[in-house]
């Protein structure tokens, strides 16, 4: 049967809208004038001009109502509805509704359901939504009418999520898809598919989400597009990724302004107002949220209004409001959530209701068990009867609600493949993940609640991201983009449009690896018996900030102990110094005695107790926040010692249990460095069966294919340490830069890695688990050697030739390295992992 414009407008609306047109100089009475009306209205919508789709509807309505025909009225009023409330017009589109029921029969009564749902949804009256396709459901299931039941499915899988639904709008989204799909509507299906990639992401499966609009976005056009960049946006600032969403969300409300879409405006400023908040920006978000309820107040949309009071609220406590007045909103604001069907919203301001009332002294009453709604919302429930049961003298509940607000946070975190999502996961916890710190109060309960902290951030058990050829491919333009751009350069030419271009493969890599599933499951932290046990005659020290203090447990003997420090920010802000006198060391060879002031200074915030605690035995550090780039080996304490340094207790016991090495040797030396290729080939005379790369060789895929199952891998090269993004960092190869994001592709990490290259141990957040070091720790490697600071060439060679002796006569990595003698350019070297 061929279709009609009318059955092409959501599908094909351009091949529509000219048949429309056609239809309307062709026709020959005023039934057929109004259906190619209807027909180019619908079209013209969904290619994104609504002011020219009303008009057309204004006169097939016009047209009906003088020639009497009821039905045709009608059926131009249910047509109406969707168009009205795209432009903001809710009463309208209701009113619409409203005339055309009582008129309507069979499938066209079933398409007026699904348009009623989508406007009730839109504005704000979910529940309504939900009573609107009750009836019509079962009928479009039984009938044969494809189209409307996937619209239907979609607009009820909408309302589903807005009220918190999310299982069963996973499960009607996904109908919807599968119905559509089977019948060859590409258009129904893509709107299903963003439609799902927003109920999966609110259900917190982001990486799912990600891949879902990917899937979604090349068949949308018009408001259904303005639509899926709005969702993208909100689902990347529940990724932490608030500075991301905002370019995004400018585009979709200049798009949505310039096309006359007045719902999705006021929807993008709401949107924008949570992007301004999530980066630390309560004033702003205040005045865009604002502007959002004055949006919803013009168009009657009073459910909205209710949401953009939830973040107005949000923002007042960001800004640090805690007064009696703000509790009384709070709570009274909860309770018109939870009539209006908003079940998350009213949850989350309940729980802000909760801790005004704790901070001003107020019984308001242990709030229920969180067991449903997102994982932030659940994590913030935890934190509130945390801090109900300390206040209340319950130290034992206290600890018991961190903990399982803490196992939310890491199922949450667990579903992400990319180590920078897992990172930012963790932020999600921090203020509950503060409060067990807390509340722990010997060094056995401090190290343990410390290590379920850093747990959520890194994935214990080895994850690598499925392997993905658009990735890898990905990845490859960007190697090839970067080599370009480093030539340009280095002929002075003109790089911006290089630069520009860069960046936007960078932003493809970035996209590709987001959507990237994780490979791994949470696993258990280890605690200090799992620690004692697999020390030995090692010592621990972890470093760990509680609030403004800078703490340590140190794990020696069988005996776990704490220790207080100091100022957190005092005793970075040393540190800096001694990481600022390196490089300069490094790079100038200018006299140390800033390096032996500050060295001093540092090693000082740890007390002499300490020292002697594990004195005569190697160390296994553990450091915290901006202390993971400190240059150790310069610490009076530390000089001639072995020791290594690990992102957590857990992952030193994982890297130190690795299965023993059986592979072969890798030796890789990059372009433009004179010593590279000597200490390359020296260290060829110490491993003759090596499969050694070099020159044109040594490529990136030739070095990453390499590193497959080797039981050593030294590659000597330049480094460069990204700030922006640790995942960028990078060694300069043959062809162009192999990337940190390269080593996720690995699927037999290396067990020993030697990266003779300036800042390659250097990390991005995340506490040691971004950048190049904590990519191979977390993917299974067993050490790394790899450097903080620059290093200087004419040093690197002796340093490395005498690590190799030392391995080579079965000395563990940590030793050889603290018999070697350390010149200006090698202070920065570190062993990382098992040591």
């Amino acid at each position: 049967m061929t279709a009609t414009p009318l059955d092409l407008a959501c599908s094909d609306p351009r091949r529509a809208y000219a048949a429309a047109l056609a239809g309307l100089r062709a026709a020959r009475d005023v039934e057929a004038r109004i259906v190619a009306l209807r027909a180019a209205a619908l079209a013209a919508k969904e290619l994104g001009r609504l002011d020219e789709g009303l008009e057309f509807l204004t006169e097939a309505l016009a047209a009906a109502e003088t020639a009497g025909l009821a039905y045709a009225a009608a059926q131009v009023r249910m047509n109406l509805v969707g168009l009205l409330a795209a432009r903001g017009d809710l009463t309208g589109a209701l009113a619409a509704a409203d005339a055309a029921a009582g008129v309507l029969r069979d499938g066209d009564a079933d398409r007026l359901a699904a348009n009623r749902a989508c406007a009730l949804a839109r504005a704000g009256r979910p529940d309504d939504a939900l009573a609107a396709v009750a009836g019509a459901l079962p009928r479009l299931r039984r009938g044969g009418d494809p189209a409307t039941l996937a619209g239907l499915l979609i607009n009820l899988g909408l309302a589903q999520a807005l009220r918190g639904a999310l299982a069963e709008a996973e499960a009607s989204l996904a109908e919807a898809v599968a119905v559509a799909d089977r019948a060859g509507l590409r258009a129904p299906a893509a709107m299903a598919r963003g439609n799902l990639a927003f109920a999966v992401s609110r259900r917190g499966d982001l990486p799912r989400a990600l891949r879902l609009y990917a899937a979604a976005e090349p068949e949308l056009t018009g408001e259904r597009l303005v639509q899926c960049r709005l969702d993208q946006a909100e689902t990347l600032i529940a990724a932490g990724l608030p500075g991301e969403a905002r370019p995004l969300l400018a585009a979709a409300l200049d798009e949505a302004a310039a096309r006359g879409y007045g719902c999705d405006v006021a929807d993008g400023l709401l949107l924008l107002a949570h992007a301004e908040l999530a980066d630390g920006n309560p004033e702003r978000a205040t005045a865009t949220a604002e502007r959002a309820r004055a949006a919803f107040a013009a168009q009657e949309r009073t459910g909205w209004m209710l949401v953009a009071e939830h973040l107005l609220l949000r923002a007042r406590w960001a800004a640090g409001d805690r007064s009696a007045v703000f509790w009384h909103t709070a709570v009274a604001t909860a309770e018109r959530l939870r009539r209006g069907g908003w079940a998350e919203p009213a949850a989350d301001t309940r729980i802000l209701a909760a801790r005004l009332a704790l901070h001003l002294g107020r019984s308001a009453g242990e709030p229920p068990l969180p067991r449903h709604g997102s994982a932030a919302v659940r994590v913030a429930a935890w934190h509130v009867i945390a801090l109900h049961r300390s206040a209340a003298g319950d130290r034992r509940g206290a600890l018991a609600a961190v903990r399982a607000g803490l196992r939310v946070a890491d199922e949450h975190a667990a579903v992400f493949g990319a180590g920078e999502l897992r990172a930012r996961a963790a932020d999600m916890s921090a203020d509950l993940a503060e409060l067990g710190l807390r509340l722990a109060r010997t060094g056995r309960a401090l190290l343990a609640a410390e290590e379920r902290r850093r747990a959520i951030a890194r994935r214990v058990t080895a994850v690598r991201p499925p392997a993905d050829p658009e990735r890898a491919a990905a990845l490859t333009r960007l190697r090839t983009a970067a080599a370009e751009h480093a030539a340009a350069t280095a002929r002075g030419e003109d790089t911006v449009r290089l630069g520009r271009r860069l960046a936007r493969l960078e932003a493809q890599v970035s996209a590709l690896v987001r959507r990237s599933p994780s490979g791994g499951a949470p696993a258990r932290a280890a605690g200090a018996a799992d620690v004692i046990e697999a020390l030995g005659s090692r010592a621990l020290i972890e470093l760990i900030r509680v609030g403004d203090e800078l703490h340590a447990v140190t794990v020696a003997g069988g005996r776990c102990r704490r220790w207080a420090l100091g100022p957190y920010r005092a005793v970075v802000r040393d540190a800096a110094l001694v990481r600022y006198a390196v490089r300069r060391l490094a790079r100038l060879g200018e006299d140390d005695a800033d390096l032996r002031d500050a060295a001093d200074r540092t090693a000082a915030w740890l007390p002499a107790g300490l020292w002697r605690t594990v004195e005569g035995r190697e160390l296994v550090i553990a450091p915290t926040g901006a202390l993971h780039g400190l240059p150790w080996a310069v610490l009076p304490g530390l000089a001639g010692r072995a020791f290594t340094v690990v992102p957590s207790a857990t992952a030193w016991v994982r890297a130190a249990t690795a299965a023993p090495p059986d592979g072969h040797v890798v030796l890789a030396a990059g372009p433009g460095l004179p010593h590279a290729q000597a200490e390359i080939s020296g260290l060829a005379d110490v491993y003759p069966e090596a499969l050694v790369l070099r020159g044109s060789g040594a490529g990136a895929n030739a070095v990453r294919h390499a590193l497959e199952g080797a039981s050593l891998a030294h590659v000597a090269a330049h480094g460069e340490f990204r700030e922006d993004n640790a995942l960028f960092s990078h060694l300069r190869l043959a062809d162009g830069p192999l990337l940190a994001h390269d080593l996720e592709e690995l699927s037999a990490p290396p067990h020993t890695v030697v990266l003779s290259a300036c800042d390659t141990g250097r990390t991005g957040g995340g506490d040691g688990t971004l950048g190049m070091v904590g990519v191979l720790l977390g993917l299974g490697t067993a050490t790394v050697i790899a450097s903080v600071t620059p290093v200087r060439d004419d040093g690197a060679r002796v340093f490395m030739t005498g690590l190799h002796a030392g391995l080579r006569a079965g000395l563990t990595p940590a030793q050889a390295m603290a018999r070697l003698p350390r010149s200006a350019g090698t202070l920065g070297f570190l062993c990382f992992g098992a040591g």
